[in-house]
């Protein structure tokens, strides 16, 4: 079958566009490709384009004239000419015609001489019929089709035959902008913009590759009509490599489903507030009409929907976490080759399930957690979490992964009613751990909601030890990979990529391969080698001065530090130098001409042409500490690996790493050390 977009015809269609729609699908898909026109564009055009696979087209508009219409016509007819506007295919052909003039108005030259035929379908209607008709001075480039021409054994070699002479690449842009405008992006969202000082280069729009069209418009159909008789709700997931538009896919959907239903709510999840602050606003630069969508963190959509009656206690910070954890450890298994921080994971681990007592603890399969615990060990094990989960208790306290945990019991036990999207969509999905899904899953609408999730398997760092099926969700057959990356150069990716596979050189998990064809060139990453965490500071902080007078915009600067001390001096010593509104914390404030600083965890999602990484040495040490055990040491490699890819992998154009110490072999060998 052709490859059609969207997937089904919408809710909005005629019987007889969904007539063409189901004829057009049969056409093979190697050699065809069909857009129908949606109901959003705001001027008259084409139901459909088709496109075949050397590039010759057609438009097609669908006519849902009948015999009665077309006998009333002939009747008027009799009596004087039949010239107004409601004549059988007079609305149709004024709606071709105005849509290419359009497109010549708009085209550059070397799409102005588009030359693309136009069929009026009239599915209701004999080629008798048609013919008796007045065509009211319908242009020759389009033809009037009966329903004799429509026969499904024969409609192929009809409909090649119509087609019009080759197009260049450029002229199926143009078209591809008329005919499709929710796929074009503004120039502002790309970080590929020049940097070069004091340019004014105008930047061009750019379109949604087809493949990225395609997942857009997979499964788009929110209408009551169209999944009434399905048990569940549609599930579809994106493994998309770092930059090739996860997050663009997701705006554009949350954009498009307003559009087309735009009395259906729609929820857009992340985990990190500097995400979800940027992917909001994004939204609104689209929407143009204030944020119609709900965007949130996943924990604070939690504490949004907190029963009234419930006293809500900010959740303690991760160094008070860490003592309590510390004080647990010492009172129960210090004598014992657990760590701390095997008891921070697996405390992680347990809140993270539908875990919530002992026995419920004891009987969990701990396949996959990277280190065995013996009966007996699992026991003092249990006895650990118990102490943490009581001095919590004691003192009054909660931490942020209790939040989750309260509210799916609130919900068991009748306390809250939590709310029903028709869509939800989650970036970022691969932090989600089980228990989110597990509320993400009753909230939307059963048998015909959608939930839309995009990842990326080599960042999912945070919730660790898990997989889509044991997270509750079935995505075999539901899945869509991008492995095209749009955000950055050739040379970024290839340290990435490098880097991840020499620190990971006999991972077993499937890891999304990046497509490095057609990437465009730049420069090395550098790496820069320092003395001290304070001449560190004053390194980036020099750049940033050579930077402001070479003109560069302040936005265009990403500086992401391994901890949150790290951003902290960063954000005292910078303001100090360009003032406080000059640089922030992204998690504060949405992005502006403002350098921006970001600790590593929360940097997950955002993007910049140039992107300073600190504090790299801080993970090395990390990992050559004495106290971790084989299995802790190799799980902190892959999860320090994996967000280094990340971090490495914001950079749109240049990217320098800085490393205090002296440099590992490994680093000095990957890029460009100065």
């Amino acid at each position: 079958m052709a490859q059609i977009l969207p997937d089904t015809p919408l809710g909005y269609c005629t019987p007889e566009a969904v007539k063409i729609y189901r004829l057009l699908k049969r056409l093979p898909d190697d050699q065809y490709a069909v857009w129908q026109r949606l109901s959003i564009c705001p001027e008259p055009g084409p139901d459909f384009w088709v496109l075949r696979s050397d590039r010759r087209s057609v438009f097609i508009k669908v006519s849902a004239a009948t015999p009665v219409d077309a006998r009333s016509m002939l009747q008027s007819g009799l009596f004087e000419p039949a010239t107004d506007r409601s004549a059988v295919g007079h609305a149709e052909a004024e709606a071709l015609v105005q849509f290419m003039q359009a497109v010549a108005s708009q085209a550059d030259s070397a799409a102005s001489s588009l030359q693309v035929p136009s069929l009026i379908i009239f599915p209701n209607l004999e080629d008798a019929d048609l013919r008796s008709l007045p065509r009211n001075a319908t242009p020759v480039e389009i033809t009037w089709v009966g329903k004799g021409s429509l026969a499904p054994t024969e409609f192929e070699a009809w409909l090649t035959a119509r087609l019009g002479p080759s197009l260049s690449s450029e002229m199926i842009s143009a078209l591809r902008k008329a005919f499709t405008p929710e796929v074009v992006i503004p120039p502002s969202f790309t970080v590929r913009k020049p940097i070069e000082r004091n340019t004014n280069a105008q930047l061009t729009e750019y379109l949604l590759d087809f493949r990225q069209e395609r997942i857009l418009k997979s499964d788009l159909d929110l209408s009551d009509e169209a999944r009434s008789a399905a048990g569940e709700f549609g599930l579809r997931l994106i493994n998309g490599v770092a930059g090739s538009g996860k997050s663009l896919i997701v705006v554009y959907r949350a954009h498009l489903l307003h559009q087309l239903f735009p009395n259906k709510p729609i929820l857009v999840l992340t985990h990190n507030r500097p995400l979800i602050r940027d992917l909001e606003a994004r939204y609104q630069h689209l929407s143009h009409n204030g944020c119609t969508v709900e965007w949130r963190t996943f924990l604070a959509w939690c504490r949004n929907h907190w029963p009234r009656r419930e006293t809500w206690r900010d959740p303690i910070g991760q160094k008070r976490r860490g003592q309590l954890i510390t004080q647990a450890w010492y009172a129960h298994l210090a004598d014992t080759a657990v760590s701390e921080r095997m008891l921070h994971d697996e405390i992680d681990w347990f809140k993270d399930r539908l875990l919530f007592t002992r026995d419920d603890y004891l009987a969990a399969d701990r396949l996959g957690r990277g280190f065995a615990l013996n009966e007996a060990m699992r026991q003092r094990m249990s006895d650990a979490i118990d102490a943490y989960e009581h001095e919590l208790q004691r003192l009054n306290l909660v931490d942020w992964s209790e939040v989750p945990r309260r509210l799916w019991q609130f919900t068991q036990d009748g306390r809250v009613q939590l709310p029903v999207y028709d869509a939800v969509l989650v970036d970022e999905a691969q932090f989600f751990a089980p228990i989110w899904f597990e509320i993400i899953k009753r909230i939307v609408k059963p048998g015909l909601g959608h939930l839309f999730l995009a990842a990326d398997p080599t960042q999912g760092f945070l919730k660790r030890g898990q997989s889509w099926r044991a997270s509750g969700l079935e995505v075999r057959g539901r899945t869509h990979k991008l492995e095209k990356s749009y955000r950055t150069t050739r040379e970024i990716l290839n340290f990435a990529t490098l880097l991840y596979r020499t620190r990971l050189p006999e991972v077993d998990e499937e890891i999304l391969a990046p497509d490095l064809l057609d990437m465009p060139s730049g420069a090395v990453p550098k790496i820069i080698s320092l003395t001290s965490s304070q001449d560190e500071i004053t390194y980036v902080l020099n750049e940033m001065r050579e930077l402001k007078q070479y003109g560069l915009s302040l936005g265009d600067i990403l500086i992401i530090h391994a901890d949150w001390q790290g951003v902290d001096q960063l954000l005292a010593r910078l303001r100090r130098e360009f003032g406080a509104t000059s640089v922030i914390d992204p998690k504060d404030a949405p992005k502006g001409d403002q350098i921006r600083v970001v600790t590593l965890n929360a940097a997950t999602g955002l993007e910049s042409p140039i992107v300073f990484l600190c504090g790299v040495h801080q993970l090395y040490e990390e990992e050559q500490s004495v106290r971790l055990s084989d299995d802790e040491r190799a799980e902190l490699i892959r999860d320090n690996t994996r967000r280094l890819y990340m971090a490495i992998t914001r950079a749109g154009q240049h990217l320098v790493l800085t490393y205090v110490g002296e440099l590992p072999d490994m680093l000095r060998q990957l890029g460009t050390v100065a």
